[in-house]
């Protein structure tokens, strides 16, 4: 598959934390890897039993129970990205290559709820979440690149990223756009405040939702030591973030640069390009954006992590590169 071109603009990054330079977290724990029939199980979602809901790259939904067991619940047809699922036991997917995907409880049935914005057609959906209300918020990573080449938007860094809600009265919405790269979203608790990472701009937003700040956007968590990816909230309301890398020193040294370099870089073949370090990487942050659970390790059968989930005392990992799920007990 040929490269996309570029045309990069200039950002200077925030230098990054001493914590990015760090392989490993001081905090030890035991990760149990769950082997899958397919790659990139992108996202995970939990069911009332305890079994994994996760998509594979080839459009494949899959559940694995707790018993290790594994079955396939339906085909996207797609490319499944992030997965929510609902009180009736449906699913939301959003679909990197076919939108924002209604999945019936029969599996079978597959309703279209987005695939396009103002007559363009969504180019990355990447990940939501879902309020007790039934409004779904969910990002657009990039409107240049789709997810076989996300890594041209980080070379790039040209802002693109969209954050939408949707509901069944109104349609859909744009709520933010111009964002470094979209990705994982998810409610607060209290369902008072959503928050939204932006990849390549290693921070995570807050916008508040009712009340007197209704509509404020902020910073939640800024300079991260690593590339955010999707959000979840847990059992004790901490927002989870996936952190699939560090920080790179190459790509943080070449955006404040001349954007020649970048697209020179860009055109390089892979192993002179800016390396992925092989890490498992979670971390969790309060409602006031302090940090509270820093989990890093290591593992040669997974890596990557893309998509994090608190479910009854475990946190379930999913990966847009491995061939596994992960499991840690907390």
């Amino acid at each position: 598959m040929s490269k996309p071109r570029i045309h990069p603009v200039v950002w200077q990054p925030p230098r990054a934390p001493a914590r990015a330079r760090q392989r490993s977290s001081t905090t030890r724990f035991d990760l149990q890897v769950v082997d899958l029939p397919g790659v990139g199980p992108e996202d995970v979602a939990v069911d009332a039993h305890g079994s994994a809901i996760t998509g594979l790259s080839d459009g494949r939904i899959m559940r694995v129970a707790r018993d290790g067991g594994i079955e396939q619940l339906t085909d996207t047809k797609g490319r499944p990205m992030g997965i929510e699922r609902l009180p009736d036991g449906a699913l939301i997917v959003c679909d990197a290559y076919r939108g924002l995907l209604r999945i019936g409880r029969n599996r079978e049935d597959i309703e279209v709820l987005v695939d396009s914005f103002e007559s363009r057609p969504l180019r990355f959906c990447n990940n939501a979440t879902v309020g007790r209300d039934g409004s779904i918020y969910f990002t657009d990573s990039s409107t240049e690149f789709g997810v076989d080449h996300y890594k041209a938007d980080l070379f790039a860094h040209t802002g693109t990223g969209r954050l939408f809600r949707w509901t069944a009265e109104s349609g859909v919405e744009l709520l933010a756009g111009g964002l470094d790269f979209a990705n994982g979203v998810t409610l607060s608790a209290a369902e008072d405040f959503l928050v939204f990472a932006e990849t390549s701009g290693y921070r995570l937003q807050r916008i508040w939702l009712g009340g007197p700040r209704d509509g404020v956007r902020e910073i939640f968590v800024d300079n991260l030591p690593g590339f955010p990816d999707n959000l979840s909230t847990g059992d004790s309301g901490l927002i989870w973030v996936a952190l699939p890398n560090a920080r790179n020193r190459l790509l943080d040294g070449l955006l404040p640069r001349p954007p020649v370099l970048r697209k020179l870089a860009w055109a390089a073949p892979e192993l002179l390009q800016p390396k992925e370090k092989s890490t498992v990487w979670a971390q969790a942050y309060n409602s006031d954006g302090v940090l509270v659970h820093d989990l890093q390790t290591t593992h040669p059968g997974f890596r990557m992590v893309t998509g994090v989930r608190e479910f009854e005392g475990s946190l379930w990992l999913g990966s847009l590169a491995a061939r596994a799920i992960g499991r840690i007990t907390l």
